[in-house]
């Protein structure tokens, strides 16, 4: 395996960044930052992405993209993510491009392909992953909200929690039960809601990274059919695989952190002398570098895995374990060198960094619990790609 890029992907990446570094503003990154998820200028620049068919470039040319290799959104992904551009959930892709899409690509009809994958390429939609409940998180075979059966459509009845993305989305990426009389996780169907349906409600929750969650209640919401994705009681498996898609992620954003907290110890004294002259601070930098070169390499792995039609389970929990752990140990180690200065908040006028560490510690929890907590990663790695027995 060669994780290098090939002289055409690095021909991509390169007018990629130009056209980045020309469009990106600093409201998009502000927006990036704001928790409260995409705003107007980032919906511009989704869709100026989507027209020049960048935003999904591995879609099928006939569904807006260059039907090129997953290298090349693993490419958009990471120059995104490194600065600070589209990132709601950083070092985390879109719902729509990076999950609902490829599973409506690989399991649903003609009819739901040609309906929402043109408008995912272009940026003219998104989607909020429809899977957490009070009763199930890690085990999502446990979850309770119902979806019945009535003439051409299903009436949907239940809650989620902790859905990112609804208050901005059009379109919800839902899991709900479709069959009580099976086991649990063979009666669960997956299925595309517009959100503004109505007998839906959406209530905001806060997270302590300042990030704008919720929670979303569905009464009697009546879905069509045609909005199933793939077979009825076919969802456990369809999630399964999305999963997997979810998993993939970036450290372009964790980059940019690391060589913003090298270029502060370049640029700082302690006790009149240079921070970058103790041995305890550059071997705690170094540690860190090379994390992030594992880490990138087991990403492209996952990249590699799909373009060879196989998909990445335990490589992909492998990496997004390594990441949100990653994200911590970037988290301490910044409060570590920085010492007091890095607990100032952005809106202070003594903040180093723009009050960067501060805020980056509070979301550096995240990564280790949204799209499966990190023990549930390592079970997924020990059971399923050691092959140990489940306890």
């Amino acid at each position: 395996m060669n994780f290098d890029l090939t002289e055409d992907e690095k021909r991509f990446q390169s007018e990629l960044c130009d056209f980045l570094d020309g469009e990106i503003t600093r409201e998009i990154a502000e927006e990036s930052d704001s928790g409260l998820g995409l705003g107007p200028y980032s919906w511009e620049l989704m869709r100026k992405l989507g027209a020049k068919r960048w935003l999904a470039p591995s879609y099928p040319v006939e569904y807006g993209g260059l039907g090129l290799s997953r290298i090349y959104r693993y490419i958009v992904q990471r120059e995104l993510d490194y600065r600070n551009a589209l990132a709601f959930i950083k070092c985390l892709g879109l719902i729509g491009v990076d999950i609902a899409g490829p599973t409506i690509l690989r399991h649903g009809s003609k009819e739901l392909k040609e309906e929402f994958l043109p408008r995912i390429a272009a940026g003219e939609i998104e989607f909020a992953l429809g899977y957490s409940e009070p009763d199930a998180g890690s085990d999502l075979s446990r979850l309770r909200i119902r979806a019945v059966e009535d003439g051409d459509s299903y009436i949907i009845t239940g809650q989620k929690i902790y859905q990112s993305h609804s208050h901005f989305a059009q379109y919800h990426w839902l899991v709900a039960r479709t069959d009580v009389d099976v086991p649990r996780h063979k009666g669960i169907s997956m299925f595309v809601v517009d959100l503004k349906t109505p007998g839906i409600t959406i209530e905001p929750l806060w997270e302590m990274s300042g990030i704008r969650t919720n929670q979303v209640f569905y009464e009697e919401v009546r879905v069509p059919k045609k909005y199933l994705v793939g077979e009825k009681n076919r969802g456990w498996y369809y999630v399964a695989s999305a999963l997997d898609l979810e998993r993939t992620v970036s450290v372009g954003y964790l980059e940019s952190v690391v060589e913003k907290i090298i270029d502060y110890i370049k640029n700082t004294s302690r006790n009149g002398t240079p921070l970058g002259n103790n041995p305890i601070v550059r071997q705690r930098i170094a540690d860190i570098i090379i994390e992030i070169h594992v880490v990138r390499n087991l990403i492209r792995r996952v990249a590699w895995l799909q373009d060879k039609g196989i998909v990445p389970n335990s490589e992909a929990s492998q990496a997004k374990l390594f990441t949100g752990e990653l994200f911590q140990h970037i988290a301490q180690a910044g409060l570590d060198i920085m010492g007091l200065d890095g607990l100032v908040r952005k809106d202070s006028k003594r903040a180093m960094l723009g009050g960067l560490m501060e805020s980056f510690f509070r979301s550096s929890f995240l990564p280790s619990i949204g799209g499966g907590t990190s023990e549930i990663m390592r079970n997924i790695i020990a059971v399923r790609g050691l092959g140990l027995p489940l306890q």
